[in-house]
């Protein structure tokens, strides 16, 4: 049988990378679409050896990329405009979170890409005041608007972060807490890219054009995860505050100075509302089974982390 080809955008993030890792190990071919400026070397590392340059804000470059032949049989979206790489080369990171998706989708839609899976975010419909949050909803409807064929996995939190630092403070004893007092929903990566390399590979046609929430069984608090880290490194773990409470009534004031730090103070506002808790978990246990626990999550976490010593021979 033929090697399927996904073409996966933003493949060159830490999620994007995921996503690659997850579509090799179920034996698909993977297209890389990254840009001129992007580090390849870790996809090179993966295996990865097909690579196609073009950026979100340039639809010729994605026309391009999406006609490349032999044509992919889906293109998984991983990219996102709020991300410290984006401001560095583009700097209004709304218009990539916006415009560039409706450049991806038009060239989607213009190759005939059999299936778009868009990574989203949970809860992004009730977000208006987040851009982050806001922007990924535009682009779920855009989709729709356009009659391409997608399914987009609102994923909660990430539990190992886009830039992990939860690794390190618990090697100290110490879970990082963004949100004191405030339960949400989370969710592994490579638990995420799990099920966009199924939604590329393997749901059937009829999974599509809807929009899945993505996260563990319940909604937890800081000290639930750093119990969880302690019953499964037999060890304490407790949770301390990321922010002093002192500062956290001055942050809509560092906003106003510090206006690249608005979308991050945003979603911290929005988080601490409650809003970051699915309503809908049925979907994602018909798609990808049932949903992965707190304990599960953090213990493979750990093993990948190497925070568990191995065990003796």
């Amino acid at each position: 049988m033929e090697t399927r080809i996904v073409t996966v955008v933003g493949a060159s993030g830490t999620l994007g990378s995921e996503i690659v890792r997850a579509l090799l190990e179920k034996g698909a071919r993977v297209r890389a679409m990254v840009r001129a400026t992007s580090d390849r070397t870790k996809l090179e590392s993966l295996g990865v050896t097909e690579f196609v340059v073009a950026d979100l804000m340039d639809a010729t470059s994605l026309q391009r990329a999406l006609t490349a032949e032999p044509r992919a049989e889906a293109v998984v979206a991983s990219a996102a405009g709020f991300t410290a790489h984006t401001a560095r080369t583009k700097g209004d990171n709304s218009r990539t979170d916006t415009e560039g998706y409706r450049n991806l989708v038009d060239a989607a839609k213009n190759a005939g890409v059999p299936r778009v899976v868009l990574i989203s975010i949970l809860e992004c419909d009730k977000a208006p005041e987040v851009p982050h949050f806001s922007k990924k909803f535009v682009a779920e409807k855009y989709l729709a608007e356009k009659r391409q064929p997608y399914l987009a996995l609102r994923a909660g939190a990430f539990l190992d972060r886009a830039q992990d630092v939860v690794a390190p403070k618990v090697r100290k004893g110490v879970f990082p807490d963004i949100v004191p007092g405030v339960a949400l929903d989370m969710i592994y990566s490579p638990d995420l890219a799990r099920y966009a390399a199924q939604a590329a590979l393997d749901l059937p046609a009829s999974a599509l054009n809807q929009s899945v929430d993505v996260r563990c069984n319940v909604p937890a608090t800081g000290p639930m995860v750093a119990a969880a880290f302690t019953r499964v490194l037999g060890r304490p773990v407790v949770a301390k505050p990321v922010f002093p409470p002192l500062l956290v009534p001055m942050l809509p004031l560092v906003a106003w100075f510090v206006p690249a730090l608005r979308d991050q103070i945003a979603v911290l506002a929005w988080i601490r509302k409650g809003g970051y808790v699915s309503h809908e978990s049925q979907k994602q246990k018909d798609l990808f089974g049932e949903l992965p626990t707190i304990e599960d999550s953090v213990a493979r976490y750990c093993r990948d982390k190497g925070l568990i010593e191995p065990a003796a021979s």
